[in-house]
């Protein structure tokens, strides 16, 4: 006999609080679109994490709503969904905006300008980490480290690069989201909002134009060691969109023998030069 999510809570001594349920019509959809989601995978527990997109992309956050019908779905007690749901931070547990902007404070953002920025949307939007403006558009928040040390101080809207900001480029794309401007990211996909986000991230096509082909790959110093690798020294470009209009500058990229480093080349030890043998250490010579 299969029990409900809600006995299997009380069978672990954890009584759960009554949850209220979707609408029919939604309830349908997303079980249908739960569906898919689940046999994606041979064991249904680990459809967890695109399913609480899922339901975040419903209402833009993860709803206690959310969790029972994760839990109800996949079998699973509303406890180990919500130990889950409050491990990652991708997943909101109150409503939040329509944009979710994230500012890199981790080192070398925040050395480059980072914690500046943050303080400084802090003030202009009157929020601080982890709010939404009045209005419901943006919610700002810091963020740990996204792997673009390169384009450093990094902000990111929905998980979309915005790369080599200042306060003052950061304070004008938020003013241009919260008056339904048109914003775009420096590179990767058009931006969309939060809800559109969390469906793409539980899987299904994103449908965006040219999302496909656009690509946010690393930068240039990034790279440099790659290229270095398959023999490559040819001068890489890189592009600083700042406040003015962006501006190419050459990249001198060394060859092999000026990068070498006890991590590049092999270097001469006792053993692979006779001529400098390492003699014993001193405890040794006791």
């Amino acid at each position: 006999m299969t029990t409900s999510s809600s006995e299997r809570g009380v069978s672990l001594g954890m009584p759960e609080l009554p949850a209220p349920a979707y609408p029919d019509d939604v309830r349908e959809r997303l079980e249908r679109d739960a569906r898919e989601i689940i046999a994606r995978y041979p064991d249904s527990r680990s459809a967890l994490l695109p399913l609480l997109h899922l339901v975040q992309s419903e209402e833009g956050h993860v709803t206690r709503t959310g969790m029972r019908f994760c839990a109800d779905v996949l079998e699973l007690t509303t406890a180990e969904v919500t130990a889950v749901a409050t491990f990652y931070t991708m997943y909101r547990r109150k409503p939040s905006g329509d944009y979710q902007v994230g500012v890199c404070t981790n080192t070398l953002c925040a050395v480059m300008g980072g914690d500046a920025i943050f303080a400084e949307l802090q003030e202009h939007l009157g929020v601080g980490n982890g709010e939404t403006t009045d209005d419901g558009k943006v919610t700002l928040e810091h963020i740990e480290c996204n792997a673009a040390c390169d384009f450093a101080p990094v902000v990111m809207v929905n998980w979309e690069f915005f790369d080599n900001q200042t306060p003052a480029s950061a304070k004008r794309m938020v003013d241009d989201l919260r008056a339904g401007r048109p914003v775009e990211p420096t590179r990767g996909a058009p931006l969309c909002t939060f809800k559109e986000t969390a469906r793409i991230l539980a899987g299904f096509p994103d449908e965006r134009p040219g999302a496909v082909e656009a690509s946010g790959g690393a930068g240039p110093a990034s790279l440099v060691g790659l290229r270095l690798a398959r023999g490559e020294t040819a001068p890489a470009r890189v592009v600083h969109p700042r406040d003015g209009a962006p501006q190419d500058r050459d990249v001198h990229e060394p060859s092999p023998s000026e990068h070498l480093s006890s991590h590049d080349a092999p270097q001469d030890t006792s053993a692979s030069d006779p001529a400098h043998p390492a003699g014993p250490t001193a405890e040794e010579g006791e």
